[in-house]
């Protein structure tokens, strides 16, 4: 659900907030006060087209900030969870800014962010239905999804099998085109893999074995002056005159003398006697040391070529020793199964059909499941529009075979006709913005309380009504705001006066400029705004008395 929208330097908008709440919104204002440039706002914060033409003139850029609360929308968290976006006690902040050279970034938390990444956050926030803005309704490669959400749990179990399935199958695909074209090149192949078999095992590397040959070659290439240096350590600690040792162990005679005589003395004596221990064991390890030094230039050449063959198998098979046996043992693999082509290729085949015709009874079970439900739902879709002010309209549902695929071998397109005597076209080819909102709100009808995005924008659902069919939509946006969010912009007091809550939005100057201003309604306010709605700029009487009568106060 949005909870605040922000904008600053949008074309008109200089700077609004916009602080929403759950049910149904009403937007009015006269034609030009930047009601849809509210709209345009909320898709540019989702990931929409960023134009340097939104900036306000005179303005360095524009900012859209918006928040989110994803509390019951668990589909939305999932989705920041996955792509790294944070949230504040389930809200999601975000910010869009545009520059007036063109440039935009965005902002997801708080922190940097593609817009990719708020674009595909942004399909499960807001369904915008804006006059040049419809979506996945003439998006016909989503109307297979909108039937399968109504539909319900049977098609979604069904399309998870398909899916499952339609994987299991290209998976075996991919294997077979595989050995089919490696055959054609097989006996180039098998020789190149053995060569690289034995030029692997030839050399029988370790993990790590690069880096130990390493340091040991570097042992053998110093050892001449690791021998005298550790050699004057042991002089030093042990084997000269007054050497650290013998000083040392003095030190602990003399100091176990003072202890004797203050027992204070006993926590630096323990000190001391650690001192000797360490220098001890420092000494007899530095000595092996010395005494194992041993280097000759056959050891040195001996892990010198070592270390190049090593080199020559990371150059050519991996970055490491794990990813040189790594690549042997895949080699081995493919080996064996080139060795064996013919009659690999034979068992692939027989489980890609034995796969493929298990593929083809999900899909069957699926169109059949589409095919008989589908009239109904268009059954359903017509009615709700017929009450929508279209009584001669006409929706189909057309659905065609196509192979196999991750969602079944069903294509499925919608067809409309909004007048009498006119053949249904794809509903992707209607002009009117009016008819199209007008189809959307049909459906979200339809589709009310099983799925879907909680927040439902309507611009222009009320273009074209009166009277009548003005209170049925009126009626049906009300009963949708029981599940969505629903905010509307509306030029009709029979669609405002249903809201529960109301904002006017008004173009007026400031500072010697257009600027465009937000005002919550409620109370009298509100009775004089449906009245200005009903009659025009001249509020009678009878049109505050008609304004307090439509809404009930």
């Amino acid at each position: 659900m949005l909870l605040e929208l922000t904008v600053e330097n949008v074309a008109i908008l200089d700077r609004c907030q916009l602080r929403l709440g759950p049910g149904f919104t009403a937007l009015t204002g006269e034609t030009g006060a930047g009601k849809s440039l509210l709209i345009d706002s909320i898709g540019l914060a989702l990931g929409g087209r960023a134009d340097s033409d939104l900036v306000r003139t005179g303005a360095a850029r524009g900012v859209v900030t918006m928040s989110v609360d994803l509390s019951e929308n668990q589909a939305a968290r999932d989705r920041c969870a996955d792509l790294g976006a944070e949230l504040e006690d389930g809200v999601l902040f975000v910010q869009r800014e545009v520059s007036a050279e063109g440039r935009s970034s965005c902002r997801i938390g708080g922190r940097l962010a593609p817009v990719n990444m708020l674009k595909q956050i942004g399909d499960l926030l807001v369904d915008l239905h804006g006059q040049h803005d419809h979506q996945t309704l003439f998006d016909d490669s989503q109307h297979l999804s909108y039937l399968d959400l109504w539909i319900g749990e049977p098609a979604r179990v069904l399309v998870e099998q398909v899916a499952q399935q339609y994987a299991a199958v290209e998976s075996l695909r991919r294997k077979h085109a595989q050995l089919r074209a490696s055959q054609r090149d097989r006996s180039q192949r098998l020789d190149m893999l053995e060569f690289q078999i034995q030029e692997i095992e030839a050399v029988d590397p370790r993990p790590g074995e690069y880096e130990e040959v390493e340091a040991n070659l570097r042992r053998l290439q110093h050892a001449g002056t690791l021998a005298q240096l550790t050699g004057e350590v042991g002089e030093l600690l042990v084997n000269t005159e007054g050497a650290a040792l013998e000083r040392a162990t003095q030190s602990v005679k003399t100091l176990e003398s003072a202890a004797r005589l203050d027992p204070t003395l006993e926590d630096p004596l323990e000190q001391l006697r650690s001192a000797v221990y360490a220098l001890e064991e420092a000494s007899r390890t530095v000595a092996h040391y010395s005494d194992a030094i041993e280097a000759s230039p056959d050891m040195i050449e001996l892990a010198a070529e070592r270390l190049e063959a090593l080199k020559r198998l990371r150059r050519k098979y991996g970055d490491d020793e794990a990813e040189v046996l790594r690549t042997l043992e895949l080699a081995h693999e493919e080996r064996a199964l080139l060795a064996d082509a013919d009659s690999n290729l034979g068992d692939l085949e027989s489980q890609i059909e034995e796969q493929a015709k298990a593929l083809r009874g999900f899909a069957a079970e699926l169109t059949k499941l589409r095919t008989d439900r589908s009239h109904e739902f268009a059954k359903l879709v017509t009615a709700e529009l017929g009450e929508l002010a279209m009584e001669k309209a006409v929706f189909e549902v057309r659905l065609s075979s196509i192979e196999p695929g991750p969602v079944g071998a069903d294509a499925l397109e919608f067809y409309f006709s909004s007048n009498v005597g006119e053949f249904p076209r794809p509903l992707r080819k209607i002009a009117s913005g009016g008819e199209v909102s007008r189809v959307m709100l049909a459906l979200k009808v339809v589709f009310a309380g099983r799925a879907g995005v909680p927040t439902l924008i309507f611009d222009e659902v009320d273009a074209g009504l009166s009277g009548r069919a003005a209170a049925v939509v009126a009626n049906k946006l009300s009963q949708l705001a029981h599940h969505y969010q629903v905010i509307v912009i509306s030029h009709l007091p029979q669609i405002a006066g249903r809201a529960t809550t109301h904002f006017r939005i008004e173009k007026g100057e400031r500072s010697g400029r257009v600027a465009t201003s937000i005002t919550a309604l409620s109370g009298e306010d509100r009775v004089v705004e449906i009245a200005r709605m009903l009659a025009g700029e001249t509020v009678s009487e009878a049109s505050l008395a008609n304004a307090r009568d439509l809404l009930g106060v």
